[in-house]
């Protein structure tokens, strides 16, 4: 039985995945207007940026609260990286794949990623290792991506 509090996280799980294939269409557009899937990345992130800004400097949690800047790994810098190369590549593939075969090829992609994150514990994350119910589960999304991004008959 699910529990409220899992119903819940679910619920804004759904949420984040119904922005990301609006947000490729929205950065789309932006981008018809700047001629750049960079321009409109860079913008896309510029907005984000001075929003969360404001709202990390209206909170007022102390930064590097548990320790400094200099105690993190090496590749704990890197999701700024990883956020862009994701954005930008979504603005220049939207409109080349359309909304459903960008949104479940990235949602495999992440799953076959995340299944060697998780066997391995790296990253932070725990160590669950790879099971023969994680397997079938990702050879399905592999299969799904296959059936999504089938040529249709005209």
């Amino acid at each position: 039985m699910i529990t409220l509090s899992t119903a819940f996280l679910l619920t804004c799980s759904l949420a984040v995945g119904a922005c990301g294939a609006s947000q490729a269409g929205v950065n789309s557009q932006l981008r018809l207007a700047l001629h750049s899937p960079l321009q409109a990345a860079f913008i896309s992130f510029l907005v984000g940026t001075l929003l969360l800004g404001m709202i990390a400097l209206l909170l007022g949690a102390p930064w590097f609260a548990h320790g400094t800047p200099a105690s993190l790994p090496w590749w704990a810098w890197l999701g700024g990286l990883l956020g862009a190369f994701n954005v930008a590549m979504s603005v220049y593939l939207a409109p080349k794949l359309g909304a459903l075969t960008l949104s479940i090829s990235i949602i495999c992609g992440q799953v076959l990623a995340s299944m060697v994150l998780d066997h391995n514990g790296w990253l932070g994350y725990p160590d669950i290792e790879l099971s023969l119910p994680r397997l079938l589960g990702a050879a399905m999304m592999v299969a799904g991506v296959l059936l999504v991004a089938r040529k249709q008959p005209a």
